[in-house]
């Protein structure tokens, strides 16, 4: 048996500590390997992760390699303290627990972790180490706007919503859960703070956390739990930030998209705000309890003229109202203005796509429960009318099986086009 001498032994031991530590916060600055060993360590260790979930069978994900670490290489460079930022990257043939928990569904994905929570967005950005590191970079900037008088709140833009909290001092720990917040939601709402004798006013009760809505001026709404939850503080401003209904344009088209469920959009005049008002109205009264299985939407009409002409629409026809499921589209069956607002209507509209009724009765006519009649069968009602047709071919009377109706075709899904491009991902397996 081969012995070790005292400083042999030393060194051995200083080199298993080494690699211990390397395994459970490893050398900042480089592209770590994540695995369901060190993934949770990993991201809820750093202010910020930038995770590449790839293949190494995808010929997009071998070009992405070297620029990924490029730009992790720049990073490390400009950002020495540990803790602040990794990059990460997940081979998704081999950690397939990881894959799914993150539904990645093509290769390669760039997605950005924050205080251990996956940020909505994706990155879309150049595939370019320069790009990368600049959308770090961008990441990085304080989430929070810092003023010395409560004057200038009375100036903020008002097409934006906004988040202010007033704070007696920036070590309390009721800003350091609303830091954190803020570092989650930075894309859906601008946040704001007051510190000491310029946020007095607003304290009378002790600190105090405040939303104020776009288009509003002092009309703030108070937040009126735990400062210090994080988990309560978020979900509010969560609720708040994010709106029920969003409107969509090209530059949000494909992350709409990507968050995979079905849209229910209404197409409408530029200047028609009254319908888009009742649409926010009747949405949040008819289908809150859908907000997890359907995007609700506004567009307008003349920027997307194409999705219109889909469903043999025009301009002229505005509002219209119609469901993409990303395979067909669905036009409402009413008149958007009278009827969107009759109880259950909305409802029984999204039911019939989740029930499968909508593709059915698309391809094969009206069900056979349905309220709508179908047309009448030869040999019944309206049969005189169609024999004395030039073209009618006469019924076997001895034929006792139903006519069936033709199929007919229902649009296809125009916004599953506006997806991600095909020149930027390999799909996965099962979808090739």
């Amino acid at each position: 048996m081969k012995t070790f001498t005292s400083v042999q032994a030393v060194h051995v031991i200083y080199l298993c500590i080494a690699w211990l530590c390397n395994i459970i916060n490893p050398v900042y600055g480089e592209t770590v390997a994540l695995n369901d060993g060190n993934v949770n360590n990993i991201l809820g260790g750093h202010d910020i992760v930038f995770v590449n979930f790839y293949a190494d069978w995808c010929r997009f994900s071998q070009i992405l390699a070297p620029i990924f670490e490029e730009a992790s290489n720049k990073i490390r460079q400009e950002v020495p303290e540990a803790g602040r930022v990794a990059f990460g990257k997940v081979d998704c043939d081999r950690e397939v627990n990881i894959a799914t928990t993150y539904r990645i569904s093509k290769y390669p994905t760039l997605k950005l972790f924050r205080n251990g929570q996956v940020v909505k967005k994706e990155f879309r950005g150049q595939r370019s180490a320069d790009s990368i590191a600049n959308f770090i970079r961008e990441q990085m900037k304080d989430s929070v706007i810092e003023h010395t008088n409560v004057e200038d709140f009375d100036e903020l833009d008002t097409k934006k919503r906004h988040v202010i909290g007033y704070f007696d001092t920036k070590a309390s720990d009721t800003y350091k859960t609303f830091t954190k917040v803020a570092s989650s939601l930075r894309d859906d709402c601008v946040f704001h703070a007051a510190f000491g004798p310029a946020s007095v006013a607003e304290r009378s009760g002790g600190d105090n956390i405040v939303f104020r809505p776009a288009n509003s001026r002092r009309q703030d709404i108070v937040y009126m739990g735990s400062l210090v939850n994080f988990d309560t503080v978020k979900q509010w401003t969560t609720e708040k930030c994010v709106p029920f209904v969003r409107e969509i344009t090209f530059e949000n088209a494909e992350e709409l998209t990507e968050e995979g469920l079905p849209f229910l959009i209404l197409f409408h005049k530029s200047d028609d705000t009254a319908i888009v008002d009742k649409y926010h109205t009747e949405v949040a009264r008819q289908l809150s309890s859908e907000k997890t299985s359907v995007n609700f939407l506004t567009a307008d009409g003349s920027k997307f003229t194409h999705p219109l002409h889909h469903l043999g629409k025009t301009l002229d026809d505005l509002p219209v109202l119609a469901i993409d499921s990303f395979r067909h589209m669905y036009v409402f069956p009413g008149n958007v203005r009278e009827d969107m607002s009759k109880p259950g209507v909305l409802k029984a509209f999204i039911d019939d796509l989740h029930s499968g009724k909508l593709h059915r009765e698309f391809h094969h006519g009206p069900d056979p429960t349905s309220t709508i009649p179908p047309p009448p069968a030869l040999g019944q009602q309206g049969d005189q009318e169609v024999q004395n047709q030039p073209n009618h071919i006469p019924k076997d009377a001895s034929d006792s099986q139903p006519v069936r109706e033709q199929p007919t075709s229902p649009p296809e899904s125009a916004f599953r086009k506006l997806g991600p491009s095909r020149n930027r991902y390999t799909i996965l397996r099962d979808e090739l």
